[in-house]
């Protein structure tokens, strides 16, 4: 994470660089996590994003990005 977000105070996302940021983070997680098996029919699949939300429940990173942004920012109104 820290590698991707290097700068994001600066940033001025867009909607489409959300979608793509959301769906880079979900691509790495997924390696991560690799294939899982379905407890039911014992196949091996993918975890759609619920279930990979609710498993491992981790930070937006959008949030991420935004919450950096209003704290870059009240650092910069203090410096005067």
């Amino acid at each position: 994470m820290p590698v991707v977000l290097f700068g994001c105070e600066t940033w001025s996302v867009t909607l489409r660089e959300e979608h793509r940021l959301r769906v880079f983070a979900n691509t790495v997680l997924r390696e991560i996590v690799g294939a899982k098996r379905d407890k039911v029919t014992g196949e091996w699949g993918k975890l759609d994003d619920e279930k990979l939300y609710d498993l491992y429940c981790y930070l937006n990173i959008i949030g991420v990005i935004k919450s950096n942004s209003i704290r870059w920012a009240g650092h910069a109104a203090r410096m005067g």
